[in-house]
């Protein structure tokens, strides 16, 4: 077994799971170690509203949800449909808390719509949803979208009227109809927030929280979140052990996710994936499919580990989960992959986090 340093990222020493344990095998890595944590927040949490349909974009809801809750706000993940879990696009599937028409009588401190097609177009059909953000424009309290959800859904429901406005690019067009179109990456005017795309979601994630909490809150949640600090630079990227991969026909790909697993890790990588026409298969790790991440949102899995471990893949990506660390054993199945652990540019607030630093590794069997 050929072992290659390739990256330098981090990793949480985790518990494994007997089940997690029968395919996998985990090894820590030596290295100094650094801790991270935060203090309880001296205000009252603030009440947030995000709403979800068939067809959400899920790297804007995931994200927006999780940056979100770091900060200590209350947020209820709702769904638009009439059953509480919903195919956003890109195959992800999301369990909401509650249904929209649920929430008609809850004060919002702030309701962000992610955006994604056509759940933007089942976000401005929903008159429940609409009912509750034309009265949250109303009393004056902030609301915010993203992607296509700014010309898409509160365009249309008048609510970015003289107001200066951002959205996905191809909406643009509609957008001008509505508002006054920027092509800022966040845009905030007045009480509404909007922004460009899944690549601008964590800006906008953390403008939110500046907005309901301040700048020194936006700082403490933003600084682990090691965010780019300027986004006009070039994408670089260094390999250390140059490897020729032989992959001809569509990449097979396993993602494991499990109770704990970081959701904004495990969202972007099966989506950016799978947007690259991967076969991207997502299995849970646990007894169940529904596994419910490290922030409190709902995932499910396409399968259990056990049936997934019978196919061949030509990658398995791993996200951090904090209940167990994956890692394959290459006696225990039929495996024959390259292994990237991908871990923790996104620490956890939590009082008992200690994190090795470290290089993670590519291995191959």
């Amino acid at each position: 077994m050929a072992v290659l340093h390739l990256r330098h990222l981090t990793h949480h020493s985790l518990l494994s799971t007997s089940k997690l344990h029968h395919h996998f095998r985990f090894s820590p890595l030596k290295s100094p170690r650094f801790s991270c944590s935060a203090s309880a927040s001296s205000t009252m949490a603030k009440q947030v509203l995000v709403p979800i349909a068939n067809g959400t974009e899920p790297m804007e809801a995931v994200i927006t949800i999780d940056v979100i809750r770091r900060s200590g706000a209350d947020v209820t993940v709702a769904s638009v449909e009439k059953e509480l879990r919903v195919d956003a696009c890109h195959g992800v599937k999301i369990v909401a808390d509650a249904l929209v028409a649920d929430c008609k009588n809850t004060v919002f401190d702030l309701i962000a719509l992610p955006g994604g097609m056509p759940g933007a177009s089942n976000f401005k059909d929903c008159g429940a949803l609409e009912s509750l953000v034309k009265k949250q424009a109303a009393d004056g309290r902030l609301y915010a979208a993203v992607c296509a959800s700014p010309a898409v859904a509160l365009g249309s429901w008048g609510l970015l009227k003289g107001l200066k406005a951002t959205c996905y690019p191809s909406f643009m067009e509609q957008l001008q109809s509505c508002a006054t179109a920027v092509e800022s990456r966040v845009q905030q005017d007045g009480k509404v927030v909007t922004s460009r795309g899944p690549g601008s979601t964590m800006e906008f994630a953390v403008t939110l929280v500046e907005q309901l909490y301040g700048k020194e809150k936006a700082d403490e949640v933003s600084g682990p979140l090691v965010m780019r600090p300027n986004h006009g630079d070039e994408y670089t990227i260094t390999e250390l052990n140059p490897l020729e991969w032989k992959c001809n026909n569509v990449p097979q790909v396993l993602v494991p996710i499990a109770d704990g697993s970081e959701e904004m890790e495990a969202v972007m990588i099966i989506d950016i994936l799978r947007r690259a026409k991967a076969n991207v298969v997502v299995a849970s790790v646990g007894d169940n499919l529904e596994i419910l991440a490290s922030r409190k949102v709902k995932l499910v899995a396409d399968m259990l580990l056990d049936e997934a471990a019978k196919l061949t893949y030509d990658l398995v990506v791993l996200p951090v989960c904090w209940n167990s660390v994956i890692f394959p054993s290459p006696n225990s199945s039929q495996f024959s992959f390259f292994v990237i652990y991908f871990n923790l540019v996104f620490p956890i607030y939590r009082e008992d986090l200690v994190v090795p630093k470290h290089l993670l590794n590519l291995i191959s069997w």
